[in-house]
């Protein structure tokens, strides 16, 4: 990580220049078969589930939550879910995105990149928005 305070939002806002959905598809798609082969076992969440939401760090301060949302993926089939993981994983992605801090239940802010997760137990939910998260700003970086 970047420094602390104003430098770190400096860095985030120079890294979120260069931050869009095609990015987010990839940081999710380059996250994915750590997720998926987690997910198939029961050690790490035993619903089979998982809903990522990855925040647009462009999005100015007031825009609604829901405008702010940059991409969302499920994994496992959305028909068979047993409890509304999207929802949980967009409050979850909420709090971090308001508060500008991690959420210990599921979601990281890394830099200004705000990823929530939810359909595994908390702490994996927060380790699979760390690697979306940890991806995307790697993308950004490489192209700088």
């Amino acid at each position: 990580m970047e420094g602390t305070g104003l430098a770190r939002q400096a860095a985030a806002s120079r890294q979120g220049d260069r931050i869009d959905r095609t990015d987010a598809e990839h940081a999710v798609a380059m996250a994915l078969p750590l997720i998926d082969r987690c997910m198939r076992d029961p050690a790490y969440g035993d619903s089979g589930f998982l809903h990522i939401v990855v925040m647009d760090p462009h999005a100015a301060p007031g825009v609604p939550f829901e405008q702010a949302i940059l991409h969302e993926h499920s994994v496992g089939d959305r028909s068979r879910w047993d409890a509304d993981y999207a929802a949980f994983a967009r409050a979850k992605a909420k709090e971090s995105w308001t508060k500008r801090a991690d959420n210990p239940k599921g979601a990281v802010f890394l830099d200004g990149i705000v990823v929530g997760a939810s359909g595994a137990f908390e702490s994996f939910d927060q380790a699979y928005s760390g690697v979306v998260a940890m991806c995307l700003r790697a993308l950004a970086r490489h192209r700088r």
